[in-house]
């Protein structure tokens, strides 16, 4: 039995939730999102309260949880939004948005172009990278792109990293 999937989702002011054909949408004031839910999970809307109950099929109580997070996070997504932060560390090593695209310097011959999907800012100042948007799944994958272009190396640290991510320094070499 889900823990998370038995408490009833609350819908704040200025949100609305549907469920027509599989398909739950959420409308909010940031922004609009929509998912494919399965029919392993039973959704109710009844007034400002959203609760799930598992089907009869044999994948029903391990996705109970799961949807019942998305539905949390698609409403946080539509009225706060999510935002990860990542740190550059190098020497030279630059990042700048340009247009629709997060231009990296970062060690290479060349400068890396990525391009930023709808529905996400960034901003970069200095040596950190802000991301913003309504999508937490969306915004998550962006960010993982993005450090994928140079993971930090345990000799020196250089590299991007999210904010508060401890890399474990490896010592090198000794001086005889």
């Amino acid at each position: 039995m889900s823990r998370l999937g038995k408490i009833p989702v609350a819908i704040p002011g200025g949100v609305t939730v549907t469920l027509e054909n599989g398909l739950l949408t959420v409308k909010g004031p940031k922004a609009t999102l929509t998912r494919e839910f399965k029919n392993d999970v039973e959704v109710k809307i009844e007034g400002d309260t959203v609760t799930m109950s598992p089907a009869e099929t044999p994948s029903a109580k391990a996705m109970w949880g799961t949807y019942a997070a998305h539905l949390r996070n698609m409403i946080t997504g539509v009225t706060e939004g999510f935002t990860k932060v990542l740190q550059i560390e190098g020497v030279g090593y630059r990042a700048e948005v340009k247009g629709n695209q997060l231009v990296l310097n970062v060690g290479f011959s060349h400068q890396v172009f990525i391009d930023i999907p709808e529905g996400i800012s960034a901003e970069v100042v200095k040596n950190v990278i802000t991301l913003t948007g309504s999508d937490k799944d969306a915004l998550g994958q962006f960010a993982a792109n993005v450090r994928k272009v140079k993971k930090p190396e345990p000799y020196k640290g250089k590299g991007i990293r999210y904010e508060g991510e401890y890399i474990i320094r490896k010592q090198g070499k000794k001086a005889v």
